[in-house]
């Protein structure tokens, strides 16, 4: 395909390096020089500095030959100008990258379409949906449903009092038949491996695992994790993510933003009805423990200083608090952030990339998720009739290594997948992938 990104920063050249890996030619629209210069010098792809909402600019990227538009600048107003202007110039698709609660409800999205946006995305929206879904899964640091919940995938980090320190994958499935679950990938000291049965499991190891909903309560408590109720919440940040974030549950939590802008606080309060908002820094310990950090049961740092945000959520892990979720914007951060102790890493750039990037990869491919604490992708694809994936049993279809085939849903059931497992056409199969895997992984299932 031929894309044209149109950014202002981190997110356009992030979002440029995933799709890079799959043979597209990639020419990115941003104003900023020197920025340009230093992604020309690092990889293939074509650069022009300029406005994205000029006309001329877009000509000049050829924009009546692009197959998509993809704008993602921080300002939605010159994303959604980007994309209507691109679609007149002749672009196939268009994406665009909005901001506000507004500009994503379903009649603001009914006009994009008459004006010829083909999708919008907002990582402040999806950012806040995770938050929410984290927070009902407790045991976990990621979690995700497949099809309305009939897989679920998470990650647990095991501490040295797990049950299953020091035994192999092919030990636990002996000892656990009864449970329908599958170990997809584990990370361990900065490396990322397909477990096969003969590994032996390790203290701080970042095990995945995909499994039906009934046996998640059992898998977590195999791996020293213990589910627990959240009610009381405190959010560090009233910007975007917070808001959302509140707002979704407000109703069902007690909920207290911390915010030092004196006149977003002003605007939380009109936006909010059941949200208690207090104007403090969240960097003052003594103010945290006024307003109770002790008995809260979840601690979510959201503000736009990726610093602030570890800094206060390792503070309230000294509190006692049992789950703290952290923004942190610089990805080279994740990694450290988790091995420090913070439960959850929540990353705007990846969230809008799995958005994004799931346009390129055809219309069977129903979910992307970019994992935040490793490079590699969870893929589920919709099963077309005649495809490679359809051909023969699971164990010989040459899946690539650093891939596997995880699960499958069939109608209303689902399946931990095993090598004799057959897969047919219509189903939703989902798939565990590192980035080197992905080309091929596309293949077995067009």
């Amino acid at each position: 395909m031929n894309i044209i990104i149109a950014g202002d920063g981190e997110v356009g050249l992030h979002l440029a390096e995933a799709l890079e890996h799959s043979d597209h030619n990639i020419t990115i629209v941003d104003p900023h020089e020197e920025l340009l210069k230093m992604m020309e010098s690092h990889s293939d792809l074509m650069t022009i500095a300029g406005d994205s909402t000029s006309i001329k600019t877009l000509q000049k990227a050829n924009v009546k030959k692009a197959d998509m538009v993809i704008a993602v600048l921080h300002d939605e107003h010159i994303n959604l100008l980007t994309g209507i202007l691109a679609k007149k110039l002749g672009a196939k698709r268009v994406i665009a990258r909005v901001n506000t609660m507004e500009n994503i409800g379903q009649e603001a999205w009914r006009i994009y379409q008459d004006l010829g946006i083909d999708g919008i995305v907002s990582p402040e929206d999806i950012a806040a949906q995770e938050i929410v879904s984290l927070l009902k899964q407790t045991g976990a640091t990621e979690a995700y449903d497949f099809a309305g919940g009939k897989l679920e995938m998470y990650m647990m980090k095991l501490d040295d009092k797990a049950y299953v320190i020091g035994k192999t994958l092919d030990e636990i499935a002996e000892r656990f038949k009864h449970l329908d679950f599958r170990p997809v990938a584990i990370h361990r000291r900065q490396n990322t491996f397909i477990p096969h049965g003969d590994d032996t499991l390790q203290a701080g190891d970042m095990v995945y695992v995909i499994s039906k909903p009934h046996a998640v309560k059992e898998l977590m408590a195999m791996g020293g994790k213990q589910k627990f109720n959240i009610r009381n919440v405190m959010i560090i940040g009233g910007g975007r993510v917070g808001r959302m974030t509140a707002k979704r549950l407000e109703k069902d939590m007690d909920i207290k933003i911390i915010e030092s802008d004196k006149n977003r606080c002003y605007e939380l309060t009109s936006a909010l009805s059941d949200t208690l908002v207090v104007n403090a820094d969240a960097r003052d310990v003594d103010m945290l423990e006024e307003e109770g950090i002790k008995s809260v049961d979840a601690f979510i740092a959201v503000t736009e200083n990726t610093e602030t945000n570890i800094l206060t959520c390792l503070q309230a892990k000294a509190y006692g608090v049992k789950r703290t979720i952290a923004l942190v914007e610089n990805i080279d951060y994740i990694d450290i952030s988790q091995n420090i102790g913070i439960d959850t890493i929540i990353n705007k750039k990846l969230i809008a990339a799995s958005y994004i990037v799931r346009y390129t990869l055809g219309d069977n491919v129903s979910t992307l998720k970019f994992l935040s604490g490793i490079d590699a992708d969870i893929v589920e694809f919709v099963v077309p009739d005649g495809c490679l994936a359809t051909m023969r049993p699971i164990e010989k279809l040459h899946v690539p290594e650093g891939a596997i085939i995880a699960g499958v849903i069939r109608g209303e059931l689902s399946y931990i997948a095993t090598d004799d497992f057959q897969i047919e056409a219509e189903d939703r199969v989902v798939v565990f992938a590192l980035p080197s895997a992905i080309k091929e992984v596309e293949r077995l299932f067009r």
